[in-house]
């Protein structure tokens, strides 16, 4: 330190060349990193600490800041590793996303070359309308990273958890599913709420196919026909119903007792009939797909089962997750699957028929739900929603990560199309999101290519003609032959 006139001035950029420094002085100000101190002269500095001399970096994060050669952790768990133990490319990298760090408002340069990026975090102020730092809050100003999508409105009225999403085929409506006991229907033209159809429990899980709409409650499954208006009950169920899927011209419903429930159609009496109750799991079943011929049911208790479609055995049952698995999704060959355990799974089958891991990525918190769809390049992209309130979006099968969606609350339902899609979040919110064609396009672009569209939901209507539709999830499920 030096002397001047008796008073003691910090020298703020650090000790002289060559002179050993205190290291409980090495300190940087946290004003100064946030843009705004005042203090002079200021007893902390202003710039950043350099690496030590071993080459090793503090285990601590200064605060949010890096430099340009960091690189977050999460931008490496898809690049191969000690997981990847099969035949296919999962997880091998290579793939377009990187790490994703958002551009939107990620500050500038102060006046000492230091960038400044963002924390992956948004930022709980900015959401309430009264963040003081701006440009200059070293959280996310935004509701989503990367150039890939963008947000086009959000839909507002429901007041509790968003359980299911769904467009009939044919339907110029769009329905969503809320805890709050009720079904909202929104007009693809408008984006307005057109009506609330009130449903007396707690909505666990929607499905669309063909004109028909079904719907989970606690000890019920609601049926109805959107063309015709014809209204159905389906009983059966003991407890919240949390699944549904169509397969091989049967209705498929995961229970909160561990049963999965079968109903196949009587085009005779116009009525679904109890076909079949598959008995296994010993928890409530929370998720089902169809695919190759099977039917794949995720349970509280931990295990995957696979089921034969055509005799409604079980064929096998995995227990490689360790918590709850939460998804289960059909990709070509592969089954998905998502656990709060915290890992997304790549299941492949064997020689002997039997599906096994072939590789396993891992995210910081808990998964919650999947969906797989394509870019505007038919380009293969899954989305995995996980209880830190963010959704992550994978390039296939690299597991590079293009970037992230952020909410409020847990986002626990997704409903996908080729342009695009929709997230349902714990507060109520339905977003509707847009994929860019191009990475690099500009807000300007964006708002041309809304308004272009003439309405926010129709330009999804628009696409239910276009053939790459049947690309979207590749669950490989059969049609319900239904009127």
């Amino acid at each position: 330190m030096d002397f001047d006139g008796g008073k003691r001035v910090f020298n703020r950029l650090g000790p002289p060349q060559g002179q050993q420094s205190d290291s409980r002085n090495q300190k940087v100000c946290y004003h100064w990193r946030a843009g705004n101190c005042n203090r002079f002269p200021c007893p902390f500095l202003h710039r950043e600490l350099s690496a030590p001399a071993n080459g090793t970096a503090s285990s601590k994060r200064p605060y949010g800041f890096s430099t340009d050669d960091q690189r977050s952790t999460s931008a490496r768990r898809g690049g191969g590793g000690n997981n990847y133990n099969g035949p296919s490319s999962w997880g091998r990298g290579g793939g377009r996303g990187g790490n994703a760090i958002n551009n939107n408002n990620n500050g500038s340069s102060n006046n000492r070359g230091v960038v400044v990026k963002k924390q992956d975090k948004i930022c709980n102020f900015w959401v309430q309308g009264n963040c003081s730092y701006g440009d200059k809050c070293r959280y996310l100003h935004s509701w989503c990273t990367g150039t890939c999508f963008a947000m086009l409105t959000q839909l507002e009225g429901h007041q509790k958890v968003v359980s299911g999403i769904a467009l009939p085929a044919g339907s110029d409506k769009l329905y969503t599913g809320s805890k709050d006991e009720t079904v909202r229907v929104w007009d693809c033209q408008s984006g307005q709420c057109a009506g609330v159809i009130n449903l007396g429990g707690e909505v666990g899980c929607m499905l669309s196919e063909g004109p028909w709409m079904f719907v989970g409650l606690p000890n019920l499954v609601k049926a109805w026909n959107v063309q015709t208006s014809a209204d159905l009950s389906l009983n059966g169920p003991v407890g919240q119903v949390y699944s549904l899927v169509v397969g091989n011209d049967l209705l498929f419903a995961g229970t909160q007792d561990g049963n999965i429930l079968a109903w196949k159609y009587n085009t005779v009496t116009n009525c679904f009939e109890p076909a079949a109750s598959l008995q296994g799991h010993t928890s409530a079943v929370v998720t089902l797909v169809v695919g190759a011929n099977r039917l794949y049911s995720g349970s509280m208790d931990k295990s995957i089962r696979v089921w034969n479609l055509e005799n409604l055995q079980c064929l096998q049952t995995m227990t490689d997750h360790t918590s709850v698995v939460m998804s289960v999704l059909c990709w070509d060959q592969f089954l998905l699957s998502c656990s709060l355990d915290k890992t997304i799974k790549v299941w492949a089958a064997t020689d002997s028929g039997n599906l096994e891991v072939t590789y396993t990525h891992t995210e910081e918190h808990g998964l919650l739900t999947l969906c797989g769809m394509h870019d505007l390049e038919s380009k293969p992209v899954l989305l995995c929603s996980s209880n830190d309130n963010s959704v992550h979006a994978y390039d296939l099968p690299s597991f590079a990560e293009r970037g992230k969606i952020f909410a409020k609350q847990e986002i626990r339902s997704i409903h996908g199309g080729p342009n695009i899609f929709f997230t349902g979040d714990g507060t109520g919110e339905v977003k509707v999101w847009q994929w860019l064609a191009d990475q690099t396009a500009t807000l300007l672009d964006y708002f041309e290519l809304v308004e272009s569209a003439g309405s926010v939901v129709a330009a999804y209507c628009n696409v239910l003609e276009n053939p790459c539709i049947s690309k979207v999830v590749h669950n490989g499920s059969f049609q319900l032959n239904l009127p």
